[in-house]
């Protein structure tokens, strides 16, 4: 008699641990940023629970060092070139002596964010003050991850990995909201040169930057955009 040994059973997959690391506290990538329903994709998602990289642990804790508030996401994969890892989700940045709030944003990566962080601080709060005699209070988006192309092609766009923020409006302390529909060509000449210098410091800490000077797509916000690609300023 031949005696077969039992199959054994497998017991259940262990699942990976979520380590949320809070801290102490041209380029197709020329993204048009309006994109036909046909370059959307139908999320498939699956989530990773994967500990971030060393790189990203880094960028976590420099963003919490600069005291905004976020909280870091899990890593996401939704097929067809679309993901959102090493994201955070931002609740407000900082300025020198307040809270700057942010309006329609979403996931957005590490890197982004420290760049945002930046940017609203020193480029666009100080401008305000200075162009507009009135502190920053809140930035207005149109968003950040979308599964999407870029307009008119088959190429992913930045949005698709939540590497890019599509930017609307700047409200002030003292109530005024310039917009960048309303307000960049025909805003009064200090509204239109605060929108020049925020544009022209948005292109010192992103790596590409388009404004309504790119295109008519561009023409109600600025694209701001990270990554290892060339920069452009338009």
């Amino acid at each position: 008699m031949v005696s077969i040994a039992p199959t054994p059973r497998r017991g259940p997959a262990p699942r990976l641990a979520i380590r949320r690391w809070l801290a102490v506290s041209g380029v197709m990538a020329l993204s048009a940023c309006v994109g036909s329903p046909a370059h959307h994709a139908t999320p498939q998602r699956s989530t990773a629970q994967i500990a971030p990289s060393p790189s990203g642990r880094q960028c976590l804790s420099s963003l919490g060092q600069s005291q905004v508030n976020f909280t870091p996401l899990p890593d996401q994969y939704f097929g067809a070139g679309c993901s959102t890892i090493n994201t955070v989700r931002l609740s407000w940045l900082r300025s020198d002596d307040a809270h700057l709030q942010l309006a329609n944003m979403g996931p957005v990566t590490c890197s982004l964010a420290s760049a945002l962080e930046g940017w609203a601080r020193f480029g666009v709060d100080r401008a305000a003050r200075l162009t507009l005699g009135s502190p920053l209070a809140r930035i207005d988006t149109f968003g950040s991850y979308n599964c999407r192309n870029v307009a008119g092609t088959d190429h992913r766009s930045a949005h698709a990995t939540a590497n890019a923020v599509d930017i609307a409006a700047f409200v002030l302390a003292d109530g005024r909201r310039i917009s960048v529909k309303g307000n960049w060509s025909d805003g009064t000449p200090a509204e239109r040169n605060f929108l020049r210098v925020v544009r022209t410091n948005a292109c010192k800490r992103f790596a590409i930057v388009l404004t309504p000077d790119y295109n008519i797509a561009h023409h109600d916000h600025f694209h701001l955009e990270v990554g290892p690609q060339r920069p452009i300023c338009h």
